[in-house]
């Protein structure tokens, strides 16, 4: 189901030329501009995969072509990520058929693309780092998997807390407007729908290979790399945890803010951090019904002011608990929840069914490191920053020389600390390839301070304590 009204958004400008898609042969209308994990969404479609042995359905679940769940056949192309693609008038789509496509015969050779600094990933690190390395005298190539530049900010309809100057009261989708109008005032080359698949040096040139649109071959070359890919949805492991109808947080964000459908009616969301609580209110101004939010931990791990909202319009937050199965015929038809005890067991006698067709998974996110690994840059696990993280000094740049990291590939945090992220890592980028003059060491010296500052709340604690491991290298 489309949504028509949005208390923030208005997605009728958004809507503009039909175009006819067939899914098995059946025609689905689309919108030029979404996704065909969307429109068929928007169509009822669920089901878009199944799994190789048991042939089980699998459905949309991080919407950021970074899981399998979407892969299908599209215009006989196998393992589409349909997530990231977008519709075409007259597009053929299928179920995945895991086989060769037929090979490319014409002898064409890769695309070279020359700057200094390669950026890869257009979210708000990324983007924020392509603006500091121009203005630092850098020639930015800026490359990103998705259709549209901003990563997660495009779906984020809430303020922003902080400084003016870090868009303190503006709209996550604001922001992402701002940025992208910046980078297309500078004249950075960008290319989107153009996925990063290695990182490699040939004597002093780094070289990205990208895949553009899933068919043409591309070789970005420059003396630096920023890696500013972001970060993937955590899975939790419960029976049925494979239904269709269980997503990230941030697919059913994506689902609903950027290509205004409605991923369900009534919804059980599973973690009371920041995003799961930011979830519940976007939930609802979508028109679906949000039945609980359940937490695993003794209390709230989100602000303060973020769960009253929720609690006022009429959610409950149910501390100690978390989900026991999802259950279903195909699809999530009901979600069983339990109190736990101290020692995270299920509490016998306290299960509650919940009649929802709709199962949030908000319970962090893991850094996207797999490219700086593959470059082999030294990674460690820093449990304060989420996970497995490249090992990087306080100018973001990595074991390996010319290789730069910022935002949440760095470590999980706010939209603001990987903007703030990108700036160091772009100037700094500059700096270390001899482009920019010795007066930039002031501009990442500022923006050190500031991240000093916004990290120096008690949810900021953490994050200190990771980086601080990070840094001496315990």
């Amino acid at each position: 189901m489309r949504i028509t009204d949005h208390p923030i958004l208005d997605f009728k400008k958004k809507r503009t030329r039909k175009v006819t898609i067939y899914y098995n042969g059946k025609p689905i209308e689309a919108y030029e501009g979404e996704t065909i994990a969307a429109a068929l969404h928007a169509a009822g479609v669920r089901t878009l995969n199944y799994s190789r042995i048991k042939k089980r359905a699998r459905g949309l679940f991080c919407a950021i072509g970074k899981c399998s769940s979407c892969l299908m056949t599209v215009n006989g192309i196998p393992n589409v990520r349909t997530c990231i693609t977008l519709v075409e008038d007259g597009m053929k789509i299928e179920e995945n058929k895991p086989v060769l496509p037929p090979a490319n015969s014409n002898g064409s050779k890769a695309k070279t693309v020359k700057g200094d600094i390669i950026v890869i990933g257009g979210g708000p690190a990324g983007l924020m780092a392509a603006i500091s390395a121009h203005d630092a005298g850098a020639k930015v190539v800026l490359i990103d998997e998705n259709p549209i530049l901003g990563g997660q900010l495009v779906k984020q309809t809430h303020k922003f807390f902080g400084k003016r100057e870090q868009f303190a009261g503006i709209r996550g989708i604001k922001i992402a407007q701002i940025l992208e109008e910046e980078i297309r005032k500078r004249n950075i080359e960008t290319f989107l729908e153009t996925s990063a698949v290695g990182i490699f040096q040939e004597g002093n040139e780094k070289i990205v290979v990208g895949v553009r649109k899933e068919k043409e071959l591309i070789e970005f070359r420059g003396k630096a790399i920023i890696v500013a890919t972001g970060a993937m949805e955590r899975a939790i492991p419960f029976e049925n945890n494979d239904l269709p109808g269980i997503y990230g947080a941030g697919a059913i964000q994506t689902l609903m803010n950027t290509y205004g459908i409605k991923p369900g009616e009534k919804a059980l969301i599973v973690g009371a951090g920041n995003v799961g609580l930011i979830l519940a209110y976007q939930l609802l101004q979508a028109g679906v019904k949000v039945e609980a939010i359940v937490e695993a931990m003794p209390k709230i791990g989100g602000y303060f002011v973020h769960a009253a909202k929720v609690r006022r319009l009429g959610v409950p937050i149910l501390t100690r608990h978390t989900i026991l199965r999802a259950e279903g015929n195909g699809k999530v038809e009901r979600a069983v929840i339990v109190e736990i005890d101290e020692n995270w067991n299920p509490i016998p006698g306290t299960e509650k069914v919940l009649d929802v067709d709709l199962i949030a998974i908000a319970v962090g996110l893991r850094p996207s490191i797999e490219l700086l690994q593959q470059a082999g840059c030294q990674i460690r696990y820093i449990r304060e920053l989420g996970g497995h993280v490249a090992v990087r000094d306080e100018w973001m740049e990595t074991t390996v020389r010319g290789i730069f990291v910022a935002g949440d590939t760095a470590g999980i945090e706010e939209a603001t600390t990987a903007m703030l992220e990108g700036r160091i890592a772009g100037v700094a980028a500059a700096l270390r390839l001899g482009i920019a003059d010795e007066s930039w060491v002031r501009e990442i010296t500022k923006t050190q301070k500031e991240l000093e500052e916004f990290r120096s709340g008690p949810f900021g604690k953490h994050i200190v304590e990771g980086i601080k491991k990070l840094l001496e290298g315990s």
